[in-house]
């Protein structure tokens, strides 16, 4: 019932930036932690951020600290990834999910997955 979608995601060259956004159909879903995971051809998904119900919490994987900026809009009901000086390796499809807590999410456990958008890098 609940529904995530993502958007955003398109062709940049390197080192440009790009804005994703992840928008609940269900207002209900601002309730939960979200985050974000990727995850390229071939290869298995990876994390990449998450953050907390209030924003307080957030993570990031080691890859993109100091790249990518996760915050969270709750009365939109949208999350957003915002990725900086982006590189070939960060090409893949990024997938929003929510989940009962930030630990539940960082792990993969989350309740709802949107469909993915494509990020392409090229160099």
């Amino acid at each position: 019932q609940v529904q995530l979608v993502e958007s955003g995601g398109g062709l940049v060259q390197a080192g440009a930036s790009m804005r994703l956004s992840c928008t609940n159909t269900e207002r209900t879903a601002s309730r939960y932690a979200m985050g974000w995971f990727r995850q390229a051809p071939g290869k298995e998904r990876e994390f990449v951020a998450a953050i907390s119900l209030s924003g307080v919490i957030i993570d990031y994987a080691d890859s993109v600290k100091g790249r990518f900026n996760i915050s969270r809009d709750n009365a939109k009901n949208t999350m957003y990834l915002q990725m900086n000086s982006l590189k070939p390796e960060d090409t893949a499809t990024y997938y929003c999910a929510a989940g009962r807590g930030i630990g539940a999410v960082e792990a993969g456990t989350g309740d709802w997955w949107g469909q993915g958008t494509q990020v392409i890098v090229s160099s």
